[in-house]
């Protein structure tokens, strides 16, 4: 980027700019002059092209007296420190080239330009041409606020002027290709269209503009012919839809009305079938009596010589059984006789065992005794060692003293991890109120919405019982269902409920809405034709409508007193919001308030909209098809019955994320309890063990006086009894 240069005049008594750096290979001799330069044409040489700035001249402009400066054929940006007249060479380009004075955004008349103190100014600028050089000179009156124009000294008008600029496409109003410091900001606003436009016309040919212009026309009526057709094939698939849906009502009716004429027909026939029935029942139970009988009579016939044969073996067993009588005596009379001798031997065998008892107590005394003389000579041995050793043990105090010390500490950090674990027990206390409180949030919403299904199950007992089987066998369908849309639809306010029951038939609001007709035909396969539910379903459009905008901005109608689209009204989820946009056009629909109602006829003709909502009436605008004139109808708006109750979703789904949060620091704080009591349990071993480490040290300080009082007590104790003393020595 070549870096212009510029000369100032000599010094005046106000202080002149400093001069900008040379570049010798961008610029163009220059000379100094004290009073208007007379210049002559440069003619055209180099790499400039056609309309760059060859030279730019000024006398008593703004804050030059006289400066020239000369750009090289690059001339790109102009760069350079604060108060050295940058901003002065930029207005005096876009002066000189019959810019407007107000595009700098400095002044709107070009008198300002003038240097302070001056009565005239002048502008001067030469542009390359392959013909010949052209020189733009514009002369400024101060006291007129005019402008004269000079194209190669020779008086010409403004106009002329601009159309010699624009022939060499040059565009001073352009920001792509003329950028001052004040507009920069301007510029970083534009769009990306805005941008596009302002490139085109500043690089491209004439009639790119006009072309861009013509192709943005051809695409705007493109799109309308697109919304038409989208509109029409949305309504015929709607159309189709609807038929689908009566087609299987008619199937469904026709076959009731055969089933209820094969009934009719069956339940004549009943009677003449159930008595043949039983008569074929009765002869084959005579048969079966008649049969049984003979058999009866032939095994009657065939007893006789078996009863003689009984009667018999009858007395044979009398007989027996007198003997058996008999030998039962003469056996209970022995028995006793074994007995009596049995006991005889019971009672010396007894007297045996109590002789050996006492026997083995006997000797087991004395074994006893032995073991204990035994014993007590280990004793007398053992504590005669460990007085020896007591006697030689060095002195224990300072150990004894390094324990307290140990034991102290000990004391001190168990105290310290005591109260950790106390503020972690509190701060568990204080989540777990949270917790609860949470939770009694939580269940407060689950009641809103056991609000909403205890109005669907009073109101559709039907749907209801669906919406239980649906829930159960979620996974019999490949896409997602949703609930009815009474039940997923959420207000975002309860009074604005009454505008989207007016706008949705109530078959629809307790319809179930499908994303797949295969899903569709199993729902309603197993709850309308195996239950016998009387339920709806509809599917929402393949592409969604629910983003789709509206064909006008809220912002054109508010004037008339709209202050949303019912869409903006409630939340839903994506298919049923894609469903009613597609159906019902929620997106297209405003809602008004009293000023709305008060200018009705002037919204109906100038907003052209085909329903809307005041305060407390729908009307309905349609176009008569004869007379092409505007016929509205309108009706006063229900009370809202379903739609009242609101729970908030978003503010359920952040309950829900503040529990698990609270959940996790349950955990965080358990885990540090856990590491506390780890301590604490820590602390507490080496306590014991310090303890009675100082208590072992404590008692070998006594020792050797308890040694000595049990050694002098053992000998007592073995000395008293004669019969220890003889075994003893």
């Amino acid at each position: 980027m070549a870096t212009p240069s510029k000369k100032t005049s000599t010094p005046s008594p106000q202080p002149s700019k400093r001069a900008l750096p040379r570049d010798p290979s961008s610029e163009v001799p220059s000379k100094r002059k004290n009073s208007a330069p007379q210049l002559p044409l440069l003619q055209s040489s180099g790499p400039f092209v056609e309309g760059s700035i060859v030279r730019i001249s000024m006398e008593n402009f703004l804050t030059y007296d006289i400066c020239e400066v000369s750009p090289g054929p690059h001339l790109n940006m102009i760069v350079g420190a604060n108060g050295t007249g940058k901003s002065s060479i930029v207005c005096a380009i876009c002066l000189g080239l019959a810019g407007k004075p107000a595009f700098m955004g400095r002044a709107d008349k070009v008198g300002f330009f003038v240097k302070r103190g001056c009565s005239r100014g002048m502008v001067e600028i030469e542009l390359f041409r392959a013909s010949g050089n052209l020189v733009i000179t514009r002369e400024i009156d101060v006291a007129k606020n005019q402008s004269f124009w000079f194209i190669n000294k020779k008086s010409t008008t403004q106009k002329i002027v601009e159309e010699k600029v624009a022939a060499l496409n040059i565009q001073v109003g352009n920001l792509c290709q003329f950028l001052p410091q004040d507009k920069v900001g301007e510029f970083a606003k534009l769009s990306k269209i805005e941008l596009l436009e302002a490139t085109e016309k500043s690089i491209g040919p004439p009639e790119m503009h006009k072309y861009h212009c013509e192709l943005k026309n051809l695409r705007e009526k493109e799109k309308q012919l697109e919304t038409s057709c989208k509109e029409k094939t949305e309504y015929l698939q709607k159309m189709v839809q609807r038929n689908e849906r009566y087609k299987q009502d008619v199937e469904r009716f026709y076959e009731r009305k055969r089933h209820l004429d094969l009934i009719e027909m069956l339940e004549a026939k009943r009677p003449w079938v159930e008595y043949e029935n039983v008569r074929q029942e009765y002869e084959e139970v005579k048969l079966v009596r008649d049969r049984v009988k003979e058999e009866v009579r032939k095994l009657k016939e065939g007893q006789i010589p078996i009863t003689c044969r009984i009667e018999e073996m009858e007395n044979e067993r009398h007989n027996l059984e007198a003997r058996i009588k008999e030998k039962a005596t003469d056996i209970k009379e022995a028995s006793q006789k074994c007995k009596q001798k049995q006991d005889v031997i019971e009672r010396k065998d007894k007297h045996i065992e109590e002789l050996q008892q006492a026997l083995i107590v006997k000797q087991n005394e004395e074994l006893d005794r032995q073991r204990r003389i035994g014993n007590t000579r280990k004793m007398i041995e053992d504590l005669q060692n460990e007085l020896k050793t007591t006697e030689n043990c060095e002195n224990l105090q300072p150990q004894i003293d390094a324990i307290t010390n140990d034991l102290r500490r000990i004391q001190d950090e168990k105290a310290l991890c005591e109260g950790e674990i106390i503020d972690k027990r509190r701060e568990r206390e204080t989540l777990e109120k949270e917790k609860k409180s949470v939770d009694d949030h939580i269940v407060r919403f689950d009641n809103l919405m056991n609000q909403k299904e205890d109005k669907l199950r009073q109101r559709f007992r039907d749907t209801y019982d669906a919406v239980l089987w649906l829930r159960n066998n979620r996974d019999k369908f490949k896409q997602r269902v949703c609930e009815p849309i009474m039940l997923t639809i959420n207000m975002k306010d309860n009074k604005n409920a009454k505008y989207i029951e007016n706008h949705i038939p109530s078959n629809d609001l307790r319809a179930f809405v499908f994303e797949s007709q295969e899903d569709m035909e199993v729902f309603l396969k197993e709850v309308r034709d195996n239950k016998k539910l009387r339920v709806n379903a509809v599917i929402a459009p393949k592409s969604s409508y629910a983003d789709k905008a509206p064909s006008r901005s809220l912002n054109e109608l508010k004037q008339y007193g709209f202050f949303s689209y019912l869409r903006e009204l409630f939340d839903a989820p994506d298919p049923v919001m894609s469903y009613l946009c597609c159906q019902y056009h929620i997106h297209e629909v405003p809602v008004g308030t009293e000023k709305t109602r008060e200018r009705i006829e002037r919204v109906i003709q100038e907003t052209r909209l085909k329903q809307i909502y005041t305060a407390e009436e729908k009307y309905v605008v349609k176009t008569s098809f004869y007379s092409n004139k505007v016929i509205s109808s309108n009706t006063s708006l229900k009370v809202a019955q379903f739609l009242t109750v609101t729970v908030d979703l978003e503010q359920r789904r952040h309950l829900e994320e503040q529990l698990k949060e609270i959940h996790r620091k349950l955990q965080a704080v358990d885990s540090g309890l856990i590491a506390l009591r780890e301590t604490s349990k820590h602390l507490e071993h080496k306590d014991n063990e310090l303890r009675q480490k100082k208590k072992e040290l404590l008692e070998r300080k006594t020792k050797k006086r308890q040694l000595e009082q049990i050694r002098i007590r053992l000998y007592g104790r073995i000395f008293t009894t004669p019969s220890y003393r003889a075994t003893f020595h």
